[in-house]
């Protein structure tokens, strides 16, 4: 089967995505993964079939300058940005260009990264069958759970579910609805119609499958999603990874904290600045902190002796020699923490970051503190806290044998597939009867 791919062009979205292309090839599928420019090194240097589009409009190397803003962003504020910006800008060009370019290369079916929204209409007024992946954490448009996108806390009550969809209708939908005209407008050029006050018109009633690399176990209980979404686990293919040099030799005998505030929103510097005195506090351990590409080494001001600062870090083999990770609550960054049996100290800043932080303080596998709370002496606080109770580390190594027994990727693949199969079979029989 030719299965195409299409994913946000951020590295917390194509990690995931491009391991998922390269398992639904090795079972045997014909893969071509499409992008802006930008997109290329990633899909190629993994293996995979690339066909770039918007080649004029987003020239290689121009996507990182068009998102740096973000960086000093945080809450609702940098989710609405993002979308008011890039998440117009990108459907806008996938609008023009993808139908295009799905013929061309014989697309049969096509996987999306559910938060390039609304691209699945492109698909539908195709009449090629579709599978939503959700590289970020899940949103509940039912109301049952908080919004992932913005601050919340669980309630299994009326009331709960009563706040929960007032926080859903106050931020227009999780977002979504800031693009909404712009899908409006497509789908009446295209003949679609659509139910539009249903959020979830096409993220899923639509789809031949829906598939969150978030496992079950780590999800928010009674949420009614349809029959079409699987829970898989996370998506970890270390072969597709960009090899990132770090200086091993200045590792000790101490344990080891990781640190990092992921690839986008990471140019705050006043987190860093309470991170690095909080953990000089701990002088029996040693730091690795990834700052990223928006924050300059001076900005940080003075780093402690058992810290070691690095642009870009090896994440997943620091996490495997890891006690404690300190993170932006950045689903992948939770995962594979989780994964290795490592708890959190969490402080999200946007995104879907809230809600991830949520599950890591309701499943007891780490401590939250928001940026509004955070102080020198309170992360110092929870930084101890999960160093030194045994029941945080306990937890997170349950989902380290929840994760290792699940195979997130193999999950995915065979839901996704066997859906494809079965969409592409009713198709060709409504042909026949045609």
């Amino acid at each position: 089967m030719k299965i195409g791919f299409v994913s946000m062009p951020l590295t917390g979205h194509l990690n995931p995505m491009i391991a998922l292309a390269r398992k639904l090839q090795s079972r045997g599928h014909d893969i071509v993964f499409i992008g802006i420019p930008d997109v290329g090194p990633y899909a190629r240097a993994a293996g995979l079939n690339f066909v770039s589009y918007c080649d004029e409009e987003l020239p290689a190397g121009s996507s990182a300058g068009i998102l740096a803003p973000a960086a000093k962003l945080h809450g609702p504020e940098v989710t609405h940005w993002t979308i008011q910006g890039a998440g117009r800008a990108l459907f806008q060009l996938a609008a023009q260009h993808l139908p295009r370019v799905l013929a061309s290369a014989g697309v049969e079916a096509l996987v999306i990264d559910t938060v390039h929204m609304y691209l699945e209409l492109v698909p539908i007024s195709m009449g090629i069958p579709y599978a939503h992946v959700w590289a970020i954490l899940n949103i509940d448009f039912s109301g049952t759970t908080p919004p992932s996108v913005v601050p919340g806390r669980y309630e299994d009550t009326s009331e709960g579910r009563a706040r929960n969809l007032e926080a859903l209708k106050k931020n227009d939908n999780a977002f979504y609805g800031i693009a909404q005209d712009l899908a409006e407008a497509y789908a009446e050029r295209t003949g679609l119609q659509l139910d539009w006050s249903d959020p979830a018109a096409t993220i899923s009633r639509q789809a031949a499958a829906v598939v969150s690399q978030t496992p079950k176990e780590f999800d928010l209980p009674g949420i009614p999603w349809p029959p079409e979404f699987h829970y898989a686990g996370p998506f970890f293919d270390e072969a597709a990874r960009e090899h990132i040099p770090f200086p091993w030799e200045k590792l000790d005998d101490r344990p080891l904290v990781y640190a990092s505030l992921g690839t986008l929103v990471n140019g705050l510097a006043s987190i860093y600045k309470t991170i690095l005195p909080a953990v000089a506090e701990v002088p029996e351990v040693q730091v690795v902190l990834a700052k990223g590409d928006h924050i300059g080494l001076a900005e940080l001001g003075p780093i402690p002796p058992n810290v070691i600062v690095v642009d870009k870090a090896p994440q997943l083999e620091l996490l495997k020699a890891s006690v404690l990770c300190i993170t932006h609550a950045g689903l992948n960054t939770a995962l594979e923490s989780l994964a290795q049996g490592v708890p959190m100290v969490a402080i999200p800043i946007g995104y879907d970051q809230f809600g991830v932080a949520l599950r890591i303080a309701y499943h007891g596998v780490g401590e939250v503190l928001e940026i509004d709370d955070l102080t020198v002496e309170g992360l110092h606080e929870l930084i101890e806290k999960v160093l030194y109770t045994p029941a945080y580390r306990e937890k997170a190594r349950y989902f380290r044998n929840v994760i290792a027994k699940r195979r997130g990727l193999d999950v995915a693949a065979e839901a996704i597939e066997r859906a494809f199969e079965q969409a592409i079979e009713n198709r060709t029989i409504e042909l026949s009867r045609a």
